[in-house]
């Protein structure tokens, strides 16, 4: 089947986050990531069926869904788990915040990884909690960790360590080795691993995933795995994702932590996410197309035709694209982020990551957005 990935379409009115935040302007807003493509067919037709019955009440997972996730991660990731293990949110920021209350004490430490997604931020000090940041580093041209800053920065009252994989917003997928010597050093402070891969199935060619759980028995043992079907397939207002947890201790704890808060997940949720992982396969390869092609344009655009901003590493994974605006500021630029939006781009501000010198931009969008908004922000620039 054809997939078409280059319609516009008309947002207005459907109370679009993205869109509405610019409502009333000729801003085209790149920013939070949220794709502008229609779902997969597959998901749409199984939603549709689940209007058609007519009936919305509270809606439990059922064996088709638990059963669409268990065989997506054997299937693609090679994760043998078992349905006790899942534990079911409406979203991975809730999960985040749960993580972040179930393990320590109010006063207790969390540490990750910046520049990275904000709810990676906020979750600890919401939860009560401190948040411990170490920034990571370029290292031959890959952004990677820094164990030195790390051992700098943990404390003894940290009890978790929150890593984003692929790592969102400098798009590295981070290999064996890496994830392994992270292992060790939460082993060795006696870290609980929460890792949130909700891009997992957004990698470029050239480049694998790898679900840290997987890496050993004793490491699934230590690890709270995040993942939803929300980013890959287009449908993160349906508001379903869910936590694997191997141990039972710190499934206890998880979902004690969720009580009395955490609501249901919606009936269409479920529904969007079985069909994704049963049907949308072929969606997904031709969406991956798409990005990488969009991922490709962006890259030779930025360097031919956009001085002052720079991509110090090719995205791996994700469509969200991570660019050092430092020789903008040094041409006089002091918010590039406000300077953009004045030119009629919208896109995320680096100081949300916790580094204000980039920004980042969202490429899952029709050529055609893309085109005009990069037009825009080469005769912005070239008023320099």
């Amino acid at each position: 089947m054809a997939y078409d990935f280059t319609r516009i379409l008309d947002r207005s009115n459907t109370g679009s986050l993205k869109w509405d935040k610019y409502a009333g302007s000729d801003v085209l807003p790149l920013w939070v990531a949220d794709m502008d493509f229609v779902s997969a067919p597959e998901v749409l037709s199984a939603l549709t069926e689940r209007v058609n019955h007519g009936v919305m009440g509270y809606t439990k997972p059922n064996a088709e869904v638990v059963d669409a996730v268990l065989a997506y991660l054997y299937r693609v990731h090679g994760y043998e788990t078992k349905a006790e293990w899942l534990h079911w949110l409406p979203g991975v920021v809730p999960a985040l915040n749960v993580a972040a209350r179930a393990f320590g004490e109010p006063g207790d430490a969390i540490i990750t990884c910046t520049p990275v997604y904000p709810p990676f931020l906020s979750c600890g000090p919401w939860q009560g909690k401190e948040c411990i940041t170490s920034h990571l580093k370029l290292a031959d041209g890959e952004w990677t960790f820094d164990f030195d800053d790390l051992e700098a920065k943990v404390t003894p009252k940290t009890r978790t360590f929150i890593l984003c994989n692929p790592h969102n917003p400098v798009g590295r997928v981070y290999r064996d080795e890496e994830l392994l010597a992270l292992v060790e050093f939460c082993k060795k402070h006696d870290l609980v691993l929460i890792s949130d891969e909700i891009h997992c199935d957004l990698i470029f060619a050239g480049h694998k995933h790898r679900m840290t759980a997987t890496l050993s028995d004793e490491i699934d043992d230590m690890t709270v795995t995040l993942n939803a079907p929300s980013k890959t397939y287009n449908i993160p207002g349906l508001a379903c994702s869910f936590a694997v947890i191997k141990n039972p201790q710190l499934r206890a704890r998880f979902q004690l932590a969720a009580r009395g808060f955490i609501t249901e997940v919606n009936p269409f949720g479920y529904v969007g996410c079985a069909a994704a992982y049963n049907h949308g396969e072929p969606w997904r390869q031709a969406l991956i197309e798409h990005l990488t092609a969009n991922r490709d344009y962006l890259y030779n655009f930025v360097s031919q035709s956009l001085p002052g901003i720079e991509f110090q590493q090719k995205m791996e994974a994700t469509y969200l694209a991570w660019m050092n605006v430092e020789g903008l500021k040094a041409k006089g630029v002091e918010n590039p982020h406000a300077f953009f939006v004045e030119n009629g781009v919208g896109l995320s501000p680096g100081s949300d990551f916790a580094d204000g010198n980039y920004l980042r931009l969202n490429f899952g969008c029709p050529r055609s957005i893309l085109e005009q908004a990069l037009e825009r922000m080469a005769k912005a620039v070239a008023k320099l």
